[in-house]
């Protein structure tokens, strides 16, 4: 009997700090949402947004230090994209094109590398934003940014919220020599880090380039901030079937966004919308962390709840304002099906001319997001 005890107090730990990460990732995200809807500034759905991304990994509570690091690296590309990018792109838009290009490529090969996810998240939705928006009106540029340092400022608030309110449990200290073993494990081969960064780049620059040669890409802030994600999950994910579950992220984000949709249309009422969003965090938060790790597809799961949250968020923030709520929802959610698919397809051909080298896969991305 004594095996069998012991195993299983092994496993009671592990489950407690799976169960306390998927508590937080709920109570923290559907707290920031209920605050960005009463705060309502522009782009205030951004907040649980980036409480999300930063809760979906076993990250411990930001310091001052990292807090300061995470906004830099959204708020950073802003500025230098709008220096050096906006210029180009006005006078020899050829060479602004191609700018775009290579730093879009560069935040996914810095991901590709072992680079933070997170942070490589940010700075891929930075770009993306600046050189979309920043091209149509300089003015709309800095409304952006602002939402988006509000944004971000808040996010950071309710992830200490909610390390505070469900702390990290202390946990054993690791077998000699693991740390070593997971850095070198999250560091791709610079071959296989270049052909994961391209392949986020196919994924990506298309899409970007479109919204470049848009005239109302203010109007499609939430869809870009999907494109961007969709980018760093090919930069992240290197296993054959990402494609697959990129294009299931978002249905099952798509499927939980209507579902929360059509309820809050029967009771529309913040406290429905706030529970709503906790319940998504606890059905999907088990399928996102799994033991003191990450579960084999996390990345398609908290994939799934960012886009739940970006197609909803914004609708709900529409209908306040009396506009035309539910047409603006269902077209959103349907550009996030097209784009989706899009990605699907990219992916499929880039791995059927330039399969992966090695398959380590889910090994990697788990070590990588633990950064």
């Amino acid at each position: 009997m004594e095996p069998d005890s012991a195993a299983l107090s092994s496993v009671q730990p592990q489950a407690d700090i799976a169960s306390r990460r998927i508590l937080r990732l709920a109570l923290g995200t559907a707290l920031s949402l209920a605050f960005s809807q009463i705060a309502a500034w522009q782009l205030s759905f951004l907040a649980p947004v980036f409480t999300l991304v930063l809760l979906a990994t076993p990250l411990p509570a930001p310091t001052l230090k990292s807090g300061i690091k995470i906004v830099l690296a959204l708020l950073l590309p802003l500025l230098l994209g709008a220096l050096t990018l906006l210029p180009f792109l006005e006078h020899l838009r050829s060479v602004g094109v191609l700018l775009v290009a290579l730093a879009l490529f560069y935040s996914f090969y810095f991901t590709s590398r072992g680079g933070a996810a997170v942070l490589g998240t940010f700075m891929t939705i930075g770009l993306t934003l600046v050189v979309t928006i920043g091209s149509v009106s300089i003015d709309m540029l800095s409304a952006v940014a602002q939402g988006l340092a509000l944004g971000a400022i808040f996010g950071l608030v309710f992830v200490s919220i909610a390390h505070n309110l469900l702390p990290d449990l202390s946990m054993g200290a690791p077998a000699a020599g693991a740390a070593d073993s997971t850095q070198a494990l999250a560091k791709a081969e610079p071959k296989e880090a270049l052909r994961k960064a391209l392949r986020a780049l196919l994924v990506t620059f298309p899409l970007t380039f479109l919204f470049l040669l848009s005239s109302a890409s203010a109007s499609y802030i939430a869809v870009m901030i999907k494109v961007a994600a969709m980018g760093q999950q090919a930069s992240v994910d290197n296993s054959r079937e990402m494609g697959r579950s990129m294009l299931e992220s978002t249905l099952w984000g798509g499927l939980g966004a209507v579902i929360a949709w059509q309820v809050l249309s029967i009771w529309p009422s913040l406290l429905m919308y706030t529970l709503l969003i906790g319940l998504a965090g606890l059905l999907f938060g088990p399928r996102i962390f799994q033991g003191q790790g990450m579960h084999p597809k996390f990345s398609m799961w908290s994939y799934a709840y960012l886009t739940m949250i970006v197609v909803l968020a914004p609708a709900v923030l529409d209908s306040q304002s009396g506009s035309a709520a539910g047409a603006a929802f269902y077209s959103r959610l349907f550009l996030f099906v097209v784009i989706a698919v899009y990605g699907s397809i990219a992916v499929a051909v880039f791995d059927a001319f330039w399969p992966a080298t090695s398959q380590q896969d889910d090994r990697d991305d788990m070590s990588q997001v633990s950064q």
